[in-house]
């Protein structure tokens, strides 16, 4: 299968799948769905198979380090969602995606460790950061357009990041590759519709299920060159689903558990 038809048919399947469970089980265990790569790992996959693993290996520390500034937008979205309405906290927390992106651009030629480090902290300061609600929400209405409008969307980014990723560099098409399309649509549509603290449910799910993404770049930063990239993505999906495993057990739709 020629590699723009895989990325024109695989693409929207991950991204229908995920929605439609994200749906189905709530904001927050929602919010954990939307964090995994499903737009980035497709990007990294087919990098790796056009660009060479090499440039895919320096493009997924790059999506690492976009993990930090989604851990920016969120706080930024939660600090502001409950004084203003969803397009107002988008910018704003679009605006500190891209300040903290360009600000840790620098860390990309850092040992691994290190860029894994400061990735982690900033998530578990930004769930820190962000309020539990401990309540339950109701079913959110969605637009009959948002499914397909999500699925084209995703399309257009893969196709789109893969093609201009020479120019921009393996690092930044690793960070434009996590700028976060569906946490905010996902926010936006909780926010207007079940408010403010349904809203910072989806951001805490999201930053749970980061850690998992994290895994998933460690295994592709460290097994392409080594392992095949089809071995090497199986890998990092597991250990992602792994983390997001352990992540279940902790996040629970809609009610966040007590502290210790």
């Amino acid at each position: 299968m020629p590699i723009l038809l895989l990325k024109v048919v695989l693409t929207p399947l991950l991204i229908g799948g995920a929605t439609l469970a994200a749906r189905r089980w709530g904001p927050t265990v929602g919010g954990l769905f939307i964090a995994l790569p499903l737009t980035s790992g497709p990007i990294l996959f087919f990098m790796s198979l056009d660009q060479g693993p090499a440039f895919a290996a320096t493009a997924a520390v790059g999506s690492m380090i976009g993990l930090a500034a989604i851990a920016a937008y969120c706080v930024a979205y939660a600090a502001l969602d409950h004084r203003r309405g969803p397009a107002a906290s988008f910018v704003t927390a679009s605006v500190a995606f891209g300040v903290a992106g360009a600000a840790l651009h620098t860390v990309i030629g850092a040992p691994l460790w290190l860029v894994v480090g400061v990735v982690v902290a900033a998530i578990t300061l930004a769930t820190w950061l962000i309020p539990r609600s401990r309540t339950a929400h109701p079913p959110i209405p969605h637009p009959a357009w948002d499914l397909p409008a999500r699925m084209v969307v995703a399309t257009v980014l893969v196709v789109g990041i893969t093609a201009v990723a020479p120019v921009l560099g393996p690092g930044w098409s690793g960070i434009v590759a996590t700028f976060p399309v569906y946490l905010s649509v996902m926010a936006a549509f909780t926010h207007r519709h079940a408010g403010p603290a349904a809203a910072d449910d989806v951001l805490r799910g999201i930053l749970a299920g980061l850690y998992g993404t994290v895994a998933f770049y460690v295994v592709v930063t460290l097994g392409l060159g080594v392992a095949g990239v089809l071995v090497t993505f199986v890998g990092g999906i597991l250990a992602a689903l792994a983390f997001d495993a352990v992540a279940l057990r902790i996040v629970r739709p809609g009610v966040e558990p007590e502290p210790a």
